[in-house]
């Protein structure tokens, strides 16, 4: 096709069109083998094939569901599971941590609380407080029986009925020291701890959970094999009514209930309404 007249030739056009042919892309037929076109520009699909190395997919998190992360279940091992099963009648079956809380408290020590103060629980001494008077009781025993028949046989019969006296007398004390153990009781509710005793003369010692402002016990090694121990209560005030209570059985559990009504009351109440409901369906059934 000719060039328009009147306009002069440019001297450039020869080398621009060889340009022009030279930078033209060659068509290319495809391959079988060839990868992923993504058009007419250079194929990808000569370089390294991505589907040839580790796939992506197998990963957490890339490939079928990029919005799912792979669940890995917890180890969990029989003995983190051992003391959360419980048996048909709700009781845990591995041990415990806290033991199963009273209902109502005893007529010794109903007397001593208000109506909206939450009874915890009453604890006599451990019986090794009665080490002292039965030893006494059992080694008078036999040391004035031997001493009434020594004295039996030298026909003094006056010295006998001493000895018969001193003997019952002991044993009077022996009983006495046994009833006052008895009558001997740690309580706690949701207000205080209080520990009561006497028998004729009575004793009623209390303190405030919101003044104790430390708590701890011992134990000795024998207090340790026969599960005793000695409780010791500091409080803000200078006059304490109560101290150091020694010879509480099972000292471990008794802490802990103290501990736990004073920093989590809501976990004791959560406890007591959940045996409540479960007594209410039982009696239903």
């Amino acid at each position: 096709m000719g060039r328009p007249s009147g306009e002069p030739p440019d001297p450039d056009e020869p080398d621009r069109s060889e340009w022009q042919r030279d930078t033209e892309p060659i068509p290319r037929t495809p391959r079988p083998d060839d990868g992923p076109s993504f058009g007419d520009g250079p194929a990808f699909g000569d370089g390294p094939a991505f589907g040839d190395g580790p796939a992506y997919a197998e990963g957490a998190g890339y490939g079928r569901d990029s919005d799912q992360t792979a669940y890995v279940p917890p180890d969990i091992s029989e003995e983190d599971l051992a003391g959360l099963r419980t048996d048909a009648a709700g009781m845990p079956i591995g041990p415990r941590r806290v033991l199963p809380l009273e209902d109502e408290p005893s007529t010794l020590v109903a007397r001593y609380l208000f109506p909206t103060e939450r009874y915890r629980g009453e604890w006599k001494r451990h019986w090794i407080h009665l080490t002292t008077p039965l030893l006494i009781g059992t080694a008078a025993t036999f040391a004035l029986g031997y001493l009434s028949g020594f004295l039996a046989r030298q026909q003094v019969s006056g010295l006998t009925t001493v000895a018969v006296i001193i003997w019952l007398a002991i044993m009077g004390w022996v009983a006495w020291q046994v009833g006052d153990w008895y009558f001997d009781r740690f309580i706690l509710t949701n207000k205080r701890v209080m520990v009561v005793n006497g028998i004729i003369t009575r004793k009623v010692g209390m303190m405030p959970l919101l003044r104790v402002t430390d708590m701890k016990y011992e134990q000795s090694p024998l207090g340790r094999a026969l599960n005793y121990g000695t409780f010791v209560l500091e409080s803000a005030g200078q006059d304490q009514a109560l101290r150091e209570i020694k010879h509480l059985p099972n000292p471990n559990e008794l802490y802990l209930r103290v501990v736990e009504e004073m920093y989590e009351p809501q976990a004791v109440e959560a406890r007591l309404g959940k045996d409540a409901e479960d007594a209410k369906a039982d009696d239903g059934a």
